[in-house]
């Protein structure tokens, strides 16, 4: 067990004895140390037997509300390549700020751009964009990674690692070196037209790379899931329009009796290493859940009236069937256009929607840095709600790109922040087996004004947050805390109405609730 996690218990059991045997009233930090000589008002503990009514406690809210990290080129983090340890801590920490205050409660942050790492790693180089050069790890060393997901759970939130399967080396990251993967695995990477290098997805040492790096990082690092975004075979641009160069791999696939077309046989390769990065993380951790962000369009005409580029005959991606199949915990098809229009917002959702006969999570991508509309703020507002209507009640989320259109845009962010008013768990996930949450313990005591609450949780490994319900005559109040809080000071009374119940509920990190704990108050 965690250190911390053994003080904070001890230190809470110690609460919880001096709030149920002392005579005195512990003193609130910000009160003056005035003795009070009034008898304490009784706030006892329900037992799980207790002859009381059962308590009908409200839903607390869920959403699903994330933000992609892109560190590619340096577009959100690290704003540039040569900025000091600290620099970076600091502008990690600003980012982080400014989502927790909009009540985000995740972060898709890409930790390996380019075959590169923004981790320490012993299959692959630093990342050209967080040092200015390949293999060069950060001075004074810190893992950047592991910076991300514990700032990030500190403030309440979900760390999903962002990555690209295939990407060998980005036009931005500089000149190719020994170090770099495209050099060290140059019978399976081709050089594009456009300058990237593209590693080879039909190739079984790709296919294998791809997934040692992946089973590295669940194994590892305390992360909450893996995201793969839209980039498999490049797109057609990137080579100029001209056609893969996989001539190698198609060759030796014909000459061993393989009978599929081209295309098909692409898309099986694929279609391959999706299911074994879905089927290798829950292996490995069952809770670490997996998610994909596709080009929003399966295939033009789908569903009618849509046009655009097809990812099916591009990309050698079958997106429909991944979600057909429920190969992944939660689906974010990049919708990156205006409601109406040749690739209609809400009529690319339903469509998505009806797809989804697994019923695993759909969180759309929006563009929130870039949409094409006269009014960006309003636009997105606009497709958040249209999310909200269409997507089940408890069930709703989207993940904007990126973090700069929160960051460096005021009126999006207030836009967004008014949509996230009040904090949200993520949508549970049913299909993850987990173990049931222990239900936490609770003491509470009158102090002055307030109640005086402290709990602990009897696996602080388990509990991520807890729910707070306080009953002020017959209306209930909810509050979402973080696994780490254990003391609360709340008034016994508002507006001329009496405090009268209290209970919490523990959460697990995949947002499953305990039973209630609840003290009545006399």
């Amino acid at each position: 067990m965690n250190i911390r996690h053994i003080k904070n218990t001890v230190l809470l059991l110690a609460l919880f004895l001096v709030a149920s045997c002392s005579t005195q009233k512990p003193k609130k930090p910000s009160q003056s140390t005035k003795s009070v000589t009034t008898k304490p008002t009784a706030i006892t503990p329900k037992s799980e037997f207790s002859t009381a009514k059962k308590l009908d406690l409200p839903e607390v809210k869920r959403e699903f509300r994330a933000a992609w990290i892109a560190t590619v080129a340096n577009i959100n983090w690290p704003s540039k390549n040569n900025l000091t340890t600290q620099q970076q801590k600091d502008e990690a920490i600003r980012i982080l700020d400014i989502l927790k205050d909009a009540n985000f409660n995740a972060v898709i942050f890409q930790a390996r751009p380019s075959a590169d790492a923004l981790y320490k790693s012993d299959l692959e180089p630093w990342s050209y964009f967080l040092t200015g050069q390949i293999g060069k790890a950060p001075s004074p060393f810190y893992d950047p990674l592991e910076f991300w997901i514990d700032e990030a759970h500190q403030r309440g939130m979900e760390l999903h690692v962002w990555l690209n399967p295939y990407r060998a080396h980005h036009t931005t990251g500089g000149n190719v070196t020994s170090e770099s993967l495209a050099s060290k695995m140059s019978d399976q990477t081709y050089r594009l037209r456009n300058g990237m290098f593209w590693m080879d997805p039909s190739d079984e040492k790709v296919q294998n790379h791809v997934s040692k790096v992946i089973k590295d990082l669940v194994k590892r690092y305390d992360i909450d899931a893996i995201h793969i975004d839209d980039y498999f075979y490049p797109y057609k641009e990137y080579n100029g329009g001209k056609d893969f160069p996989d001539d190698k791999t198609w060759s030796r696939y014909k000459n061993s009796g393989g009978t599929l077309s081209k295309g098909d046989w692409r898309r099986a390769n694929v279609n391959k290493i999706i299911k074994n990065i879905h089927d290798e993380i829950k292996k490995e951790k069952p809770y670490v859940k997996f998610g994909i962000s596709p080009f929003g369009i399966w295939k033009p005409g789908f569903p009618a009236g849509i046009t655009g580029s097809s990812q099916y005959d591009e990309l050698y991606a079958d997106a429909k069937l991944w979600l057909n199949e429920g190969w992944c915990d939660y689906y974010a098809p990049q919708l990156y256009w205006k409601e109406g229009g040749p690739q209609s917002f809400s009529a690319l959702l339903k469509w998505w929607k009806d797809e989804n006969i697994k019923n695993i999570h759909l969180w759309p991508g929006l563009n929130t840095v870039g949409i094409k509309a006269a009014d960006k703020p309003s636009e997105i507002a606009g497709q958040m709600n249209t999310i909200r209507k269409i997507l089940a009640k408890n069930a709703a989320g989207e993940i904007h790109y990126s973090s700069d259109g929160l960051t460096k845009n005021p009126a999006m962010l207030n836009a967004v922040r008014n949509l996230y008013k009040e904090k949200a768990l993520v949508p549970l996930s049913p299909w993850i087996k987990a173990e049931p949450v222990l239900k936490p313990e609770l003491t509470a005591r009158k102090n002055g004004t307030d109640a005086e609450i402290h709990w602990f949780s009897r696996n602080p490994r388990q509990a991520k947050h807890f729910i707070l319900y306080a009953k002020y005559g017959n209306k209930w109040e909810t509050e979402i805390l973080n696994g780490d809080e254990h003391t609360k000071f709340i008034a016994m009374e508002k507006s001329g109405i009496h405090l009268t119940e209290l209970a919490l509920k523990a959460v697990d990190r995949l947002g499953n609730e305990s039973d209630y704990v609840a003290v009545e108050i006399h």
